[in-house]
């Protein structure tokens, strides 16, 4: 009688067909997924790449926004930077929507098609106990459109502008995880408060990032909260971990202490080894853009077994020039030791932001540099803030194609001691001496090209950035110190293959 009395209990049943309904789905969405090999995982040749499908790639990217599995136009979208040469999307888990008021140049009606995770009910609050089938299967299409085009997809689990109401976001107000706006716990019962108004997210004010118990701002009535919180990245999981193209960052530029980030990591990595699939996570620091300095870094880069991948993004910010440079030679020494991909899903420039994003152009140069770095992921960031899917972009992606048509980048390193009579930021060199050299000037000039050590016969291509299109050849001849000229002003790469 008792267990008959649970089994009809709604709680109970819920909960119940939640397992079956995770358990079905998985079981059918992975009996038709590839085994591990194809899956997204470092190369095992040069573990600083990806490989996809058993083959190294670069990835590459941008696009008009952060959530992409909310946008009404979401297979058109990725059809446009599929064609763009593009293989690479950030998919923030974001729901900022009815009062969100954006920050950036986004065209009036490029906001407000968000939707919630969590059904609504009649008296118009939330129950964290059902879902919204809408937003899954958004998600869920987003999953399987990616797959079928072979586009990677760094997801952000948490975000914490999405639970602020600083300055003009107003999301906090709306978030159903606000007691004001659910039916399943109070102010009091949460210790959360109605608004998040006074201090930006990067104070670290917010107590929904401090549910993991054992951290300094820990409360036990947060335990309520973090309940919700694993049930929403289980139903996550439920869609994504029999897919191969997905990668997981744990949070947006974080401020919060490791600690949370990690306790994601290992409940994500949980449920993959429970499942039989092998995952790669990371998280996002907010003062990436001063490495040295940052003890999260620090722990990211000591605890490979973690964070199997590093999101650098914030280098991408506030640094120009030669500066921008450094920072990435800095992150390259400081994985030697245990390589790993270093992921840029955000390239900042657009000159629509005021935090140290820069120009279009700046945007384009750091995307450059990303690659000419060695850094296994490029993605401009979305329209104002970076440069999107622009047409300054498109052509970026293309010309880093049409030198991978000729170059592998897994296979040259950099080596800008080979240049001569180099100033700052004039020009980057990547290559394997004697074989192949790839040269990116970033407003035309002039440099020496050491191969004294290599008397070899090459061919010298040249690709226009600004179009993404071939320019001129010349023929080399090596065993010297060769005179480069980019053909004219503006962003250039040139492509030297010997032809011994």
């Amino acid at each position: 009688m008792i267990f008959f009395e649970l089994l009809c209990s709604r709680v109970w049943t819920r909960s119940l067909l939640a397992v079956i309904t995770f358990t079905c789905s998985f079981a059918t969405e992975l009996s038709a997924a590839d085994t591990n090999a194809d899956r997204i995982k470092p190369y095992k040749a040069n573990p600083r790449y990806w490989q996809y499908r058993g083959k190294p790639v670069l990835l590459l990217g941008g696009s008009k926004d952060d959530n992409l599995f909310q946008r009404p136009d979401l297979k058109e979208h990725l059809d446009e930077i599929q064609a763009a040469g593009g293989n690479y999307i950030r998919n923030t888990m974001s729901d900022r929507h009815a009062t969100r008021k954006t920050l950036d140049a986004r065209a009036e009606g490029e906001i407000g098609f968000e939707v919630y995770p969590f059904k609504m009910m009649p008296n118009g609050k939330y129950d964290l106990n059902q879902w919204n089938e809408e937003y899954w299967k958004r998600f869920r299409n987003l999953l399987k459109w990616t797959s079928e085009r072979d586009i990677i997809i760094q997801i952000e689990v948490w975000d914490r502008f999405d639970y602020t109401d600083f300055h003009d976001f107003d999301a906090w107000l709306a978030q159903p995880y606000n007691p004001a706006n659910n039916t399943n716990y109070t102010l009091e019962q949460s210790g959360l408060a109605p608004e998040y108004r006074k201090q930006h997210p990067s104070r670290d004010q917010q107590p929904f990032f401090h549910t993991i118990p054992g951290t300094d701002q820990y409360r036990q009535q947060y335990d309520i909260i973090r309940n919700y919180q694993e049930r929403f990245v289980d139903k996550l999981l439920s869609y994504s971990l029999p897919y191969r193209n997905v990668l997981y960052c744990m949070n947006n530029e974080t401020s919060t202490p490791a600690k949370w980030g990690q306790y994601w990591i290992d409940f994500i990595q949980q449920r993959a080894k429970k499942a039989g699939v092998d995952v790669y996570t990371t998280d996002m620091f907010d003062d990436g853009h001063q490495p040295e300095s940052s003890k999260q870094i620090r722990i990211e880069l000591d605890t490979a077994e973690t964070y199997n991948f590093i999101d650098i993004s914030q280098v991408n910010s506030r640094h120009f020039n030669e500066d921008h440079w450094e920072k990435l030679m800095w992150y390259n020494r400081e994985i030697k030791q245990h390589p790993r991909p270093l992921n840029n899903t955000k390239i900042y420039g657009s000159g629509g932001s005021s935090y140290g994003s820069g120009t279009p152009e700046d945007g384009i140069e750091r995307f450059w540099r990303n690659i000419m770095a060695g850094c296994a992921s490029a993605r401009f960031h979305r329209d104002g803030a970076g440069n999107g899917l622009k047409p300054i972009a498109k052509a970026s992606i293309a010309a880093a194609r049409h030198v991978e048509s000729m170059v592998n980048w897994w296979d040259i390193r950099p080596q800008n001691n080979l240049l001569q009579d180099r100033e700052s930021d004039e020009a980057y060199l990547a290559c394997q001496p004697g074989a192949s050299y790839v040269l990116y000037f970033t407003d035309g000039g002039s440099v020496g090209l050491d191969v004294k050590a290599h008397p070899l016969d090459a061919t010298l291509q040249w690709i226009n950035i600004a179009t993404g299109k071939q320019g001129p050849t010349q023929k080399m001849t090596g065993g010297k110190i060769l005179p480069i000229s980019a053909p004219g002003n503006g962003s250039w790469v040139a492509v030297m293959i010997s032809s011994e």
